[in-house]
């Protein structure tokens, strides 16, 4: 009897214990937090700023007219290359001609002023010498009202002379801006290229710009030899770029290609400044303007293409990184158990620590760390960590709520998102 008693105690106390073993385990997991885990190594990282904008010709001349006139005859459509003085269109010339006609014949007008105004020139100045002889030989003769009055008249010719020969510099002027402005009734290339827009056609009338009137933009001319893309970058970046740093490019228009190029122009000023946008109640965005010229692409590009380019500000090779999504934000309180400045844990106006969470024997602990540059998944690590610890890498949900000393279990069913979040 007491042996049969012996074992039922026996059988319970396994059952219990084995019980509790598997309660212990099962709470142990519960408790435990999946997240992803990777181990810190290195790699070559590469910081870029990306930044959209358009292709255009590194050269290029709008053409505007200098005249108002009718087209009468174009002679190159939109497309066309073109060679440089070759003639691209004609205006109406018969106004111009006329003018020109008319600004001939006040020139001959005004040379003929000049000879009839050298001839009483030299009437006056006979009559002169003529009364200063006979004054001299006998007073009697003439009087000294006639002498004066001689002598009056030959410098009146004179300045008509004078005032004669420029008028015909006057008329010549004339003449020559007449023939210009018929002249410019002939539109001619003024460089090799290829028309790229052309705003008129046959028939149409072009206008002069005024003021606050634009002129009419006939047509454009560019070197399609040489193409650049001009982003609009914003401010915080525009220190980063330098002059000479490489980009690569893309364009909507060939998805499968990537276009190298090199920064050339970097904007002094803003695109929009903030003057412009003052009435509008919003806080004006400030961009920069910066070309980066391409080399000569393998196919022919056009101006205006939508691009996206990547400018390489700086390299690192061989770094040891840690993913951006691994690295966190904690107050200083936070991070151990140590006390700020103000004896309650906590400096006052303490910025936040950046960290990430090192896993040593299934816990965690917040580790400060420093980063340099940010490559497109990874961050630099510039001290902190060392080659081969292990630390939480994901999700970003779970590490933002991680705190010290949590246990954690790696889950490889944890997939890589590189969208789930950010510091």
């Amino acid at each position: 009897m007491r042996t049969g008693i012996k074992v039922f105690l026996g059988v319970v106390l396994v059952v219990i214990v084995a019980g509790a073993a598997m309660m212990s385990m099962t709470f142990s997991r519960e408790d435990r937090t999946a997240v992803r885990a990777e181990t810190v190594g290195t790699r070559d990282l590469v910081a870029t700023i990306t930044a959209s904008g358009n292709v255009r010709a590194t050269r290029k001349v709008d053409i505007s007219s200098d005249i108002s006139a009718r087209v009468t005859e174009l002679l190159i459509e939109e497309g066309d290359d073109v060679e440089e003085g070759q003639v691209l269109l004609r205006l109406d010339p018969t106004r111009y001609q006329a003018a020109l006609d008319r600004s001939l014949a006040n020139l001959s007008q005004a040379q003929s002023q000049v000879a009839q105004s050298e001839e009483n020139f030299l009437r006056a100045e006979r009559q002169a010498r003529r009364m200063a002889q006979l004054w001299a030989s006998d007073s009697l003769l003439v009087s000294r009202q006639e002498v004066e009055n001689a002598e009056s008249d030959l410098e009146i010719q004179r300045s008509m002379r004078e005032a004669s020969t420029y008028g015909v510099s006057q008329a010549g002027a004339a003449v020559e801006e007449a023939r210009d402005q018929l002249a410019k009734t002939v539109i001619i290339a003024p460089m090799t290229g290829r028309v790229t827009r052309l705003n008129v056609e046959e028939g149409e009338t072009v206008i002069v710009g005024t003021m606050n009137n634009p002129g009419s933009l006939v047509l454009t001319v560019s070197d399609l030899s040489v193409m650049e893309v001009v982003l609009e970058v914003d401010e915080t970046d525009v220190p980063e770029i330098m002059l000479g740093d490489y980009a690569t490019v893309e364009l909507d228009a060939f998805p499968e290609m990537e276009f190298p190029g090199y920064v050339t122009q970097i904007g002094n000023s803003a695109i929009r400044p903030p003057s412009q946008s003052a009435g509008s109640g919003q806080t004006p965005t400030i961009d920069f303007e910066v070309i980066v010229t391409l080399v000569p692409p393998p196919v022919e590009l056009r101006p205006d293409l939508s691009a996206t380019a990547e400018v390489v500000i700086e390299t690192r090779d061989n770094q040891l990184s840690v993913p951006i999504i691994a690295v966190t934000l904690r107050e200083e309180d936070e991070v151990g158990n140590g006390r700020g400045a103000n004896g309650n844990g906590r400096r006052e106006d303490s910025d936040p620590i950046e960290g990430v969470f090192v896993i040593r024997e299934g816990r965690v602990t917040f580790t400060p760390v420093e980063i340099g540059i940010v490559g497109d998944e990874y961050f630099e690590l510039v001290s902190g960590l060392a080659l081969g610890d292990s630390i939480v890498s994901g999700p970003w949900e779970v590490v933002r709520s991680l705190e010290d000393g949590d246990a954690v279990e790696h889950d490889e069913d944890l997939e890589w998102d590189r969208d789930d979040g950010s510091n």
